[in-house]
């Protein structure tokens, strides 16, 4: 636990008038601050009806007082929470007597940041809070739901205990050199190891899952002009948000559209068609599309039968991790079935955009890539600062297990291992830094 020694206040229910509005204190001085605006000190985890009052006794409102004693509250310390009429007016004169016995404003996630420091939640449950309120959908919420229950954190942990296990059997090697060949050469060893890596690709792939359940998939279709772009965004987004017309180069902008797809967050994006051009307009067009493909998640390639070998070139300049859906449209034109393929590489759907033959399997496909399915199951949310440090841990241990099957040093396993194990701890916040902990609780709201 640590001692803070000033009370902190804020309301912690949005901008606006609402039939409620809640005040949130926390911090040494609570005690002291309850009898002074509610004349006692409330029974402890009860709602207890009270009259909130100004510094000469009147009457400011009527509410509920709820009193947490330190150390069980969502803080670690004494915690009141004031249920007020939620007239913004009177929420704010409350905090103004609240600052006038002592309290100060608390900054942006000051509540989340102590409940923390005192180990009340682990820094991705924290950030989980954050994303909690956040969510634009139902999957997202759930996963969040379920990071903030520990699930994220308890992979994590499993993951640490057993890094350290072969750490520390690789550095009680070292300590005894002549007996360090039998110890590094032993077949569990390498089986541990080997398993270690399989379970951190596995954790890195179910994050990036978390990222995408969080912040929803950005689909960016590319193509050449008059390919289908902006119907097919149409079709997706069931509004005419695009012009569309038999001219081609209509679009020369890039157009964005944010749609929920099952509960899954998607922004689409429509780009100007890639192809040579001298018209000034259209470079510029082609630019920003060029800028949204180097960061997709999903490069959606519209093309049809007579042109699909040559379109593929465009799927190049997109980002190398974003998955590849080529669309093969106008199948109302060509006579082509509506069907789908998949490889390791690409995903191929023949569809119309026009009378909306195959886009549920594009829809279908578009949700297993945002893990629709493991949504359902277990999935948690997650933040890229989670996927970059997984992405680090992955290359340590590859660097490790480099280093004990092919150059049999242990010295350089257990470096590695240990920069992992750092890697690994930062997600739950056991290795951080003060710039990191500023960096998160900055981002969440006043008042949590």
């Amino acid at each position: 636990m640590i001692e803070h020694t000033d009370t902190i206040a804020a309301i912690a229910t949005p901008p606006g008038a609402a039939g409620i509005g809640v005040v949130r204190v926390s911090g040494p001085a609570v005690a002291l601050i309850a009898e002074a605006l509610l004349g006692t000190l409330p029974v402890a985890r009860h709602a207890n009806y009270a009259k909130f009052r100004d510094r000469n006794g009147a009457v400011l409102d009527r509410g509920l007082a709820l009193y947490f004693p330190a150390p069980h509250s969502f803080t670690g310390e004494h915690v009141l929470e004031l249920h007020a009429h939620g007239s913004p007016v009177v929420l704010n004169l409350l905090l103004q007597r609240l600052f006038e016995l002592g309290a100060r404003p608390a900054r942006a996630g000051e509540f989340s940041e102590r409940a923390y420091l005192n180990g009340k939640l682990d820094l991705a449950q924290a950030e989980a809070i954050a994303d909690l309120i956040a969510s634009q959908s139902e999957l997202a919420a759930r996963a969040a739901m379920r990071s903030l229950d520990g699930e994220f954190s308890r992979r994590v942990q499993r993951l640490l205990d057993a890094l350290v296990r072969l750490r520390v059997y690789i550095e009680a090697a070292i300590d005894f050199p002549e007996e360090e060949v039998d110890f590094l050469s032993a077949p569990q060893l390498r089986e541990d190891i080997l398993t270690l890596a399989a379970h951190a690709r596995d954790l890195l792939a179910q994050t990036r899952r978390g990222v995408v359940l969080r912040d929803g998939l950005h689909v960016v279709i590319v193509g050449r002009p008059n390919a289908g772009k902006s119907s097919l965004l149409n079709a997706l987004a069931e509004i005419d948000r695009a012009i569309v017309t038999p001219v081609a180069g209509t679009t020369r902008d890039v157009l964005r559209e944010a749609i929920n797809l099952d509960g899954i967050a998607l922004t689409l994006v429509d780009t100007a068609g890639l192809h040579e051009s001298g018209d000034l307009i259209e470079q510029e067009g082609m630019r920003r599309a060029r800028d949204e493909l180097a960061r997709a998640d999903v490069l959606l390639l519209v093309t049809d039968s007579a042109h699909a070998s040559a379109d593929r070139s465009l799927l190049q300049t997109g980002a190398p991790s974003a998955a590849r859906i080529i669309v093969h449209n106008k199948i109302d034109l060509s006579g082509e079935s509506a069907r789908h393929e998949h490889s390791d590489h690409e995903t191929q759907i023949w569809l119309s955009a026009h009378t909306g033959v195959g886009l549920e399997l594009l829809r279908s496909e578009l949700k297993r890539l945002a893990g629709h399915g493991d949504a359902a199951t277990g999935s948690f949310s997650a933040r890229t600062r989670h996927v970059a440090a997984l992405e680090q841990v992955e290359i340590h241990l590859r660097d490790a297990t480099n280093a004990l099957l092919e150059l049999r040093a242990g010295e350089l396993a257990a470096e590695e291992l240990h920069a992992a194990q750092n890697a690994l701890a930062s997600i739950t916040g056991e290795f951080d830094s003060e710039d990191l902990l500023g960096a998160i609780f900055s981002s969440f709201c006043i008042g949590k």
